[in-house]
């Protein structure tokens, strides 16, 4: 199964960003992929393909991480793109106690690593994907959208929790949660 380690942020923010991102330009466009809110989420760790007798090991992981780490307080502030072509991405960025974030992505990805488990080794950028347009964008229309959430600062909120999530990729992709785990509260 194809699993990744995320923090879902609350209602209120995801309500809050869903309204911006109505307004780009983006979400007018014909095939642009917009990204459901239901499924917004900031990724900490990617495995890809894990066979499920590893699954107890994964949850392991995830657990020992979450135990040591602390409640970041955070908010969906600013954005941008990253890609060219038909990989073009834009995102929402993620301010606030980033810190304390980038200590759970590299808590967990070190425990996955520990237990032998597959894990990204991209470099930790804590955002939020909200469309993929690819090439299906104008670059003016994308410029536009950076220049607009640049101005953008969502609610604050706590994330109290990490998240273990199934991708299911496809013409369609969806996500299923398979199980949480609380972080320590804010001292």
């Amino acid at each position: 199964m194809r699993l990744f380690a995320a923090i879902y942020p609350p209602a209120v923010a995801v309500a809050d960003l869903t309204a911006r991102v109505k307004g780009l330009r983006v979400a007018a466009a014909r095939h642009a992929r917009l990204a459901d809110p239901a499924d917004l989420h900031l990724t900490l760790a990617f495995l890809g393909e894990v066979p499920d007798v590893r699954l107890p090991d994964v949850k392991h992981a995830l657990a020992s991480a979450a135990r040591t780490a602390r409640t970041p307080l955070l908010r969906l502030a600013g954005g941008g793109s990253f890609g060219q072509g038909r990989s073009t991405v834009l995102w929402v960025d993620v301010r606030g106690d980033v810190e304390a974030l980038d200590a759970l992505a590299r808590s967990i990805r070190g425990g996955l690593c520990e237990a032998g488990l597959p894990c990204d080794d991209k470099p930790f950028r804590a955002h939020l994907t909200i469309a993929r347009p690819g090439d299906r964008v104008p670059e003016a229309d994308l410029h536009a959208d950076r220049d607009t959430l640049n101005g953008y600062a969502g609610p604050q909120w706590s994330a109290g929790e990490v998240m273990l999530t199934r991708s299911h990729p496809g013409r369609t992709p969806r996500h299923t949660r398979i199980a949480a785990w609380a972080l320590a509260p804010a001292r």
